[in-house]
């Protein structure tokens, strides 16, 4: 077992479990101590990640979860005033938030994530579009795209009506109305949602039931289940453009101050 490949990334911590470690734990790091956000490393590496998952030979699950206090606090806001001020970074983040979606979608190895506390921004997009979401009864999911001043992209047009239907997704989207996991469960946004305190036995004991089965059956399940959301890339690449064009924008300039000032933003 060859785990080279894992030792270039710094904001995500990788080990594994079970027989012949066979289970893949990807733990996104909380670098404050409190949540983790993707930085301009956090954001690539969270895109990159599904590639070496798929190409690993030795994996035959994957469990994605988020380090201290919740599972993912969102884009960091230096990484977001960087989109908004150079067209270069602004292109650069454009092509990993796409390939964040499409390599998770193509990744051939079942995927669970085991949401806890707030869950918004990059973290999120991987925790929904895992094979099988399992949230906290007590985990806070908010899409903030809106809140923030652009369009809700990454993930939200793929997945969200799929999941949720079509006027949910439009009233927590538009309005980032954020969604308990226990309500998650109920709307279809997550498979299941369980007592904080069992999230993880639970996510591995999934995990393990997904390595121990056939493989050829489950990820040829997952690739046919999958080209569900491979229709609608044309309407998730459509809310990418739009959202980023937004970061070219006034509005996002102020969704940044309000939330450095921690106000509600006037747009």
């Amino acid at each position: 077992m060859d785990d080279s490949r894992y030792a270039r990334y710094t904001t995500l911590a990788i080990g594994r479990r079970g027989p012949g470690g066979a289970v893949l734990d990807i733990v996104m790091k909380a670098a404050n101590g409190k949540l983790p956000t993707a930085g301009h490393a956090g954001h690539r590496e969270l895109a990159e990640i599904w590639r070496d998952v798929g190409d690993d030979d030795s994996v035959r699950c994957a469990v994605l979860r988020g380090e201290a206090q919740g599972f993912s606090g969102g884009g960091d806001l230096g990484l977001v005033q960087d989109m908004a001020q150079d067209f270069e970074v602004r292109t650069r983040v454009w092509k990993e938030a796409r390939d964040l979606v499409y390599n998770l979608v193509n990744c051939d190895k079942p995927v669970v994530s085991a949401i806890h506390g707030p869950a918004v921004g990059a973290g999120l997009v991987a925790g929904l579009l895992a094979d099988i979401p399992i949230a906290a009864r007590t985990a806070r999911i908010v899409d903030g795209h809106t809140r923030l001043g652009v369009a809700a992209g990454d993930h939200a047009a793929i997945v969200w009506p799929l999941l949720c239907g079509l006027a949910k997704a439009k009233y927590h989207l538009l309005l980032c109305e954020p969604v308990s996991g226990e309500e998650a469960e109920r709307l279809g946004l997550v498979a299941l949602a369980v007592d904080e305190d069992r999230l993880l036995d639970k996510a591995f004991e999934v995990a393990d039931r997904l390595a121990e089965g056939s493989q050829t059956a489950i990820r040829w399940t997952k690739y046919a289940l999958n080209n569900w959301l491979r229709q609608a890339g044309p309407a998730f690449d459509t809310s990418l453009a739009l959202e980023f064009m937004g970061f070219a924008g006034p509005d996002v300039r102020e969704g940044v101050a309000s939330l450095r000032e921690r106000r509600p933003p006037r747009f």
